[in-house]
């Protein structure tokens, strides 16, 4: 069996309990499985395992009783009969890229919504990457009843909306509207580039502590929406009032935050005028009050418009205090945020107090309402608790923290909660052990805890908590390292975070081989570096020193050079989360092999069967083959090889053009398709100036800063050959954001075959193409296919031989494609196809604790 691959990625609904309350629904997240617990006893009690999708992160029941399972890496949803035990996918329905949520509204429920990404394969729309003004944000509608007979299901209709990729769900009492949740919405904080040629005239410091001027960099300023100006953060605390920059923003953002659907029409309609904006820089969960119809978002609200990190002598600073928890009350358009840790006072005072961490919450997700409406509780992740809040005192802001609505869980990590109000219990799911708590919220007390089964290796299990556990991370308690890097990604902004208290440090990288020593310009690194944009913590194994700059270059012991440079962040423990000290060796370890475990995704824009289309052929050829500036080709720096993983990087620095004042190494391209959405370039320094471009989806697009609106644009920087066609320079931007990464296209596919549909067309080319892809072993597998059904009343599992036409059974035995159709068919039973990870499949299909023994063996 190979290495297990960690998405890590974030739950929103995971738990689904019955409607007579007996039975709860699990998402097992790392396991692609939803677990069944009879719950009338004092205990859970695993009474079923049902295999679905990669990444279930989300389920709900739909009227007829199925359950309907969210699966985000195989952007999917898995329909299961769960009337009899052992429960089975009866369908699987296609959506867009990455799908987080499901509810079910209108009338009747008879509408089912999930949000997805507006890209995808299975999506099979334009997602017109190239287009400014086009929403990146889809909600995929059903009629549950009759979700299509096609393969993957044809839904009733998509809903665009103009925000960034949506994550949360919630609906009204009576269905008639459903409410939709921008993930990273941003805080309408964008780039004014600066540069050799055209400084800004920054409030603050200019120079280090010894005195060397800092680099020309572009500066972080936010929409007012009290003025309609640009502003930059100032100084407040020495005075300083912002200053205004509206001359320098070619964009605008609505900052479009939560949307309504009215649910009560023939299909579902985005109701325009009812969305809110402001709610939060970061939206995580939603929920609807349902005495008075108010919702409220979980959410944080980042401060990256405040310049620096360290001790803030000479500067504002962000250190221990860089993101707001917080639940925002939106009554229709209206948006109140309430701050979840205002007994906060010791803000710009050094460390915090031992009672202020106690009672502080951060990361806050799922949240559940009493039937009464009177009260609320939600999981903080980061202080791993269970808390609650009175709904009236909220919506006042006359709510106080306090430690008796605070309950610990054992488990660690909450990210679900489930309230059976019948019983007095809440259910909440702990994702640092993979289990389940029991909590007797009369008592407000929990009484008992399970653990689901688990495949994460030790180093992703042991390692978690220092990403998400702000009480271990930050001497208030209210931060960690997940406050940035959400779910081990992005947050999809820039922030400022050099220190103008400290001295420059030694740049010992090696350059790339294609740059003259010339050229070669920056041999110290100067601690006040400008605005960067947050980098995924996905794929960072094997891609050399980090960080932007490769600033952070191993000089912490470990067993590679990526472990080394991880360690080397241990500083910001103290520098930016406010931490009265920085991790031991051994936690900084252990905290290192954690990010190092996680993968990138496949990439959702290049074609299943791995294939390009012609103009990202044309992209390819240009980009491995011609010189596409005066010095090397496109891949001569952004090395593409898969055989050294090397995927948009080699590892070393390299020169940046004449308008950028330091030279940074180069950033690997596997995620460009997340950044589409901000089309402005906003300089004053453009020959002649950069158009007005209007409102846009996001305030960050690519390079160092995110200061480029698209990929095109980078190609126009004057790094780039000046004759190069722009009809080259479209295809070589659609090929970038089909750029390949470590897993192909095809992995977390599905295809559930039916009796019914087993001989359409449909039905039989997605087969053929799942099949085809998992035999390919050149120039690396593709995917291993792993199969899963219900015949004779028995849970079964089969994988693909590679190098056969043969499937392993879970009892040993093998068949062909052919007779294992016929044996379902015969059965009356449907048979799920997924393509696995390459070496995870016979853990996934045949051999689930992966003790070499198959899981039917007798």
């Amino acid at each position: 069996m190979g290495e297990y691959v960690t998405f890590e990625s974030g739950h929103v609904r995971p738990m689904a309990l019955s409607a007579d309350g007996t039975r709860l629904y699990v998402a097992n997240t790392p396991d692609a499985r939803v677990e069944v617990y009879d719950v009338t006893g004092a205990t859970p009690v695993l009474k079923d395992s049902i295999a679905v999708g990669l990444e279930p992160v989300a389920m709900a029941f739909a009227p007829n009783g199925q359950l309907w399972v969210v699966n985000h890496l195989s952007d999917s949803v898995s329909v299961i009969d769960v009337s009899t035990s052992p429960g089975k996918v009866v369908n699987t329905l296609y959506v867009g890229d990455e799908p987080r949520d499901i509810v079910f509204g209108g009338p009747g429920n008879k509408w089912a919504f999930i949000t997805a990404a507006h890209r995808g394969q299975n999506a099979k729309l334009d997602p017109q990457f190239a287009t400014p003004g086009v929403g990146r944000a889809d909600v995929w509608v059903f009629d549950a009843a009759n979700p299509g007979t096609v393969a993957g299901g044809k839904p009733s209709t998509v809903l665009n909306m103009f925000g960034d990729t949506l994550r949360a769900l919630a609906r009204s009492a009576d269905g008639s509207k459903v409410y939709a949740a921008v993930f990273n919405s941003g805080n309408r904080t964008t780039i004014a580039q600066g540069g050799p040629g055209g400084e800004l005239a920054k409030t603050g410091p200019t120079a280090n502590v010894s005195g060397v001027k800092q680099p020309a960099t572009g500066l972080i300023v936010q929409k007012n929406p009290a003025t309609g100006n640009w502003e930059d953060g100032g100084d407040p605390a020495r005075g300083i009032a912002p200053k205004t920059w509206n001359a320098n923003i070619k964009l605008d953002l609505p900052d479009y935050d939560v949307f309504t659907i009215d649910t009560s029409g023939s299909v579902p309609v985005v109701v325009k005028d009812k969305t809110a904006r402001y709610v939060g820089t970061t939206l995580f969960n939603m929920t609807v009050n349902p005495v008075n119809g108010k919702v409220y978002v979980s959410n944080q609200e980042a401060r990256n418009v405040v310049r620096f990190e360290g001790s803030g002598k000479t500067s504002t600073t962000v250190n221990g205090r860089f993101v707001d928890a917080r639940i925002t009350v939106v009554d229709g358009a209206d948006a109140q945020p309430r701050q979840l840790n205002k007994h906060i006072t010791s803000y710009g005072s050094g460390l915090g107090t031992a009672a202020e961490k106690a009672a502080a919450v951060s990361t806050p997700l799922e949240m559940a309402i009493t039937p009464d409406g009177k009260t609320l509780y939600m999981a903080s992740m980061g202080t791993n608790e269970l808390v609650r809040y009175n709904t009236a005192a909220l919506e006042a802001n006359t709510f106080t923290p306090n430690t008796g609505d605070q309950l610990q869980l054992t488990g660690g990590l909450p990210t679900g909660v489930v309230l059976d109000a019948n019983r007095g219990r809440a259910y909440v799911t702990t994702r640092n052990d993979n289990g389940v708590s029991v909590v007797d919220t009369a008592q407000f007390r929990e009484v008992a805890h399970v653990k689901m089964p688990n495949p994460e290796p030790a180093d992703v299990v042991n390692g978690r908590k220092f990403l998400y556990d702000s009480t271990f991370s930050s001497s208030r308690g209210d931060m960690s390292c997940a406050g940035c890097h959400i779910f081990g990604d992005m947050d999809h902004l820039s922030w400022d975070l050099g220190n103008p208290d400290e001295e420059e440090t030694r740049n010992t990288n090696p350059y790339n081989r294609n740059v003259p020593a010339i050229l070669r310009t920056t041999t110290n690194f100067h601690p006040m570096k400008g605005p960067m944009n947050t980098q995924t913590l996905r794929g960072m194994a094997g891609n050399g020193p980090l960080h932007w700059r490769g600033d952070k270059m191993g000089a912490s012991s470990g067993a590679s050079l990526e472990e080394r440079a991880f360690k080397d962040f241990n500083g910001a423990f103290v520098s930016l989360l406010g931490r009265d000290g920085q991790l031991s060796d051994a936690e900084m370890t252990s905290f290192a092999r954690f990010a190092l475990k996680l993968w990138m995704p496949p990439n959702p824009v290049k074609n299943l069967d791995n294939t390009y289309t012609a103009a990202q052929q044309a992209g390819f050829d240009f980009y491995m083959n011609k010189n596409a500036d005066t010095l090397t080709t496109c891949n001569g720096c952004h090395a593409l090889d898969p055989a050294k993983n090397q995927y948009g990087t080699d590892g070393t620095m390299s020169f940046e053009g004449p308008t950028i004042a330091e030279d940074f190494k180069i950033p690997q391209l596997r995620n460009m398709y997340q950044k589409v959405g901000s089309f402005a370039r906003n300089s004053t320094r453009n020959t002649p100036p950069a158009p007005y471009l209007g409102e846009q989806v996001r305030g960050y697009g690519y390079s160092v800063d995110g200061g480029l609106g698209s990929v095109n644009e980078f190609l126009n920087a004057l790094v780039f050959n000046a004759q190069v066609s722009a009809d080259t320079r479209a295809k070589l931007q659609e090929f970038v954001l089909a750029f390949p990464s470590n897993l192909d296209p095809v992995v977390g596919q599905q295809i559930t075959v039916t009796p019914t549909n087993a001989t359409q067309a449909d039905v039989t080319d997605r087969l053929n193409l799942l099949v085809s892809r998992a035999k390919v072993t050149t120039p690396r597998p593709e995917c291993e296919l792993v199969v899963k059904g219900v015949i004779g009343g028995a849970a079964r599992g089969w994988v693909h031989a590679r190098g056969s036409d043969s499937f392993v059974s879970d009892r040993g035995d093998s068949s062909s494609l052919t007779s294992l159709l016929s044996q379902a068919r015969s059965a009356n039973a449907p048979l799920t196809f997924t393509c696995a990870p390459p070496g995870n499949g016979t853990r996934m299909g045949i051999d689930r604790n992966a003790d070499g023994k198959p899981d039917g063996a007798v």
